[in-house]
């Protein structure tokens, strides 16, 4: 069994190179763009109000989304969530064309796909994750010139979870931007850093670290405009991954069903020269997660360390798909060999397979002996 960490679905990271997009169905009639707001269930007016709010804010500042661009908002109608974010998009882009993915073939999708231009949007609110052909469409569409938002999952966040989804969705410039470009410049000027996690476990980086990349919504020099949202993360690892020495108490894990897995007592893991050496407190399911690395890896490597931003989630305010909730403000890790961005001698990316999201009791973050995490927030 497969497991992937969400971080790499994330557009910075992915690898994929599929072939385009083979576009041969004629393009399809307009669909009628009715309100489905009646529909919207278990979410509130205020929720949906609150969603127009944020996305409004997102396409004008983060997307850059204006006139004359077009806008093509591909959807399904199968949870209150979706139906919601469908809802507020009308309100926020009228014009935008809206087509159910369900009531259509997969050919009238990629028709209509082939009628948008470079600088267009696409937006993609995905119960679970549409597939067309053999493709991964945001990567497709990052070819064409696209900008693209992807909402994915949404079905693995029911009920109170969606509020949360849609409070995650909220774009403060002076936060993200102020604060991730500050983050970045710390970490990139690190020597070294150390994650507390309380109880004595210190997980110490003894190196420099990678050039920090930004999930922030300021895409200013970037090939790519958009990606898989909520937004919120600057993430680095250490050059010298064998410097990486100590203990971090894990109190959620990415699960094989890429569901949160919450344990009731936090997991420590023991980390010598960047792999994992042992557990204490561990549960049948973190020890699984474990072995099925071990057994096509052959070692447990610590690799990605994550800095969340997205201020709607943290230790006790959860949702379930682990790819939404790595966004959490905190610190998350990466466990197995795989990452998509840095690339590492000891690695060859055939055999390195696994990046699963684990999450650190976060008490204080420093880099080179400075604090710059306490409180639940970051202080850079």
């Amino acid at each position: 069994m497969r497991i992937r960490a969400a971080a790499v679905a994330y557009n910075a990271r992915s690898s994929d190179q599929s072939s385009p997009f083979t576009m041969s169905s004629p393009a399809p009639a307009a669909l009628p763009g009715a309100s489905l707001f009646a529909n919207c269930g278990t979410i509130p007016a205020a929720a949906v109000d609150a969603a127009e709010r944020h996305l409004r804010d997102t396409l004008a500042i983060a997307i850059g989304h204006a006139p004359p661009h077009a806008a093509l908002i591909v959807h399904d109608t199968r949870t209150d969530l979706n139906l919601a974010l469908t809802e507020a998009y009308r309100r926020v882009v009228p014009d935008a064309r809206f087509i159910d993915f369900d009531a259509v073939a997969p050919g009238h999708v990629l028709a209509a796909f082939a009628l948008l231009a470079a600088g267009d949007l696409v937006v993609l609110i995905q119960s679970t994750s549409f597939r067309l052909e053999a493709f991964r469409i945001r990567i497709e569409l990052f070819k064409r010139g696209l900008k693209v938002i992807e909402h994915v999952h949404l079905a693995r966040m029911p009920g109170a979870q969606g509020l949360h989804y849609i409070e995650s969705l909220a774009y403060d410039p002076a936060y993200y931007r102020g604060v991730g470009h500050a983050l970045k410049a710390r970490i990139d000027a690190a020597s070294h850093g150390m994650v507390d996690s309380g109880d004595g476990a210190q997980l110490v980086f003894g190196s420099p670290f990678e050039a920090a990349k930004l999930n922030i919504g300021d895409y200013a020099g970037m090939n790519n405009i958009g990606g898989q949202f909520p937004l919120g993360e600057v993430f680095t690892e250490a050059r010298d991954l064998e410097a990486v020495n100590g203990r971090a108490r894990i109190f959620v894990f990415g699960d094989t069903s890429f569901h949160v897995n919450q344990p009731a007592v936090p997991v420590t893991v023991i980390i010598e020269k960047g792999r994992v050496t042992g557990t204490e407190n561990s549960t049948p399911e973190f020890d699984n997660m474990l072995a099925i690395i071990r057994a096509h890896e052959g070692e447990v490597w610590l690799r990605e360390l994550g800095f969340g931003m997205n201020r709607a989630f943290s230790r006790t305010r959860m949702v379930d798909d682990i790819g939404t909730y790595e966004r959490m403000c905190g610190i998350h890790l990466s466990l197995g060999a795989k990452h998509g961005v840095y690339t590492k001698p000891q690695f060859k990316r055939k055999d390195a397979r696994y990046h699963v999201d684990v999450f650190a009791v976060t008490e204080g973050v420093y880099l080179d002996g400075q604090q710059v995490y306490a409180d639940g927030a970051w202080q850079p």
